[in-house]
């Protein structure tokens, strides 16, 4: 096995057994060189891997932090090869947005936590409802920071968000938490997608991350239940 992948390996079990702190940095790549024996470059590429699977993310002059969502509840979160957005999924579909609501806030503790951020850092909040060739089939919930998605508006929530993060902004998405859980339909469900009130409705749970780690979105998604299947692929390395 390659030095950076026993490190990386290394630092994973201590991020899951709880030996670096959740709210501060953990140990800088000098520092782990020197505890691991090998050079700057290496302690690197094991910390890129361990971003790349969202359980770590870079703050520029600060240091590197845990992912908090990758360790609540103490579930082991799968992570996409790719993540895309409705749009992306459903190529050659009229996918069309209806806002429900719109707004600037500051987040609770608990999505503070998720986006790694603290309660003073406003965030977005939007409802959406998405259409897909004139049905109702998904309400999304969404929380994202505002100064890493600058210039939110209607326009964008109108079409793609994830087009506009890549194509508009130049940044990059790596991946997501996910939890994928059945529920009853609520009032906005009842409403907006149509639903029965014994209609079973599927909520997908996610964060979103960047390439370097750092988590942009928090969002809930309830999908009609006689709209999606949630297809898993496992495989080896």
């Amino acid at each position: 096995m390659p030095k950076y992948e026993q490190i990386s390996n290394e630092i994973r079990r201590r991020i899951k057994e709880g030996v670096y702190s959740l709210d501060e940095p953990i140990p800088d790549e000098i520092s782990l060189a020197e505890e691991f024996g090998c050079s700057r470059m290496t302690v690197k590429r094991a910390l890129d891997l361990l971003v790349s699977e969202g359980l770590l993310y870079r703050k520029r002059g600060h240091g590197t932090f845990i992912v908090k969502s990758a360790m609540l509840d103490g579930l082991v979160n799968v992570v996409s090869n790719e993540t895309l957005g409705l749009t992306g999924v459903l190529k050659g579909r009229e996918v069309t947005s209806k806002i429900i609501a719109f707004e600037v806030l500051f987040p609770s503790d608990e999505v503070a936590a998720h986006l790694c951020i603290d309660t003073n850092t406003p965030v977005y909040h939007l409802i959406r409802l998405r259409n897909v060739d004139g049905e109702p089939y998904v309400i999304e919930r969404t929380y994202m920071p505002v100064h890493l998605i600058p210039g939110l508006n209607e326009t964008v929530l109108h079409g793609s968000i994830y087009r506009y993060i890549t194509h508009e902004l130049g940044l990059t998405i790596a991946g997501s938490h996910r939890k994928i859980r059945a529920d009853k339909p609520n009032e906005l469900d009842q409403q907006y997608l149509q639903c029965a009130p014994d209609d079973p409705v599927l909520e997908l749970e996610q964060v979103g991350f960047l390439n370097n780690g750092e988590p942009f979105e928090y969002s809930f998604s309830r999908h009609r239940y006689d709209k999606f299947v949630f297809v898993t692929v496992s495989t080896r390395r």
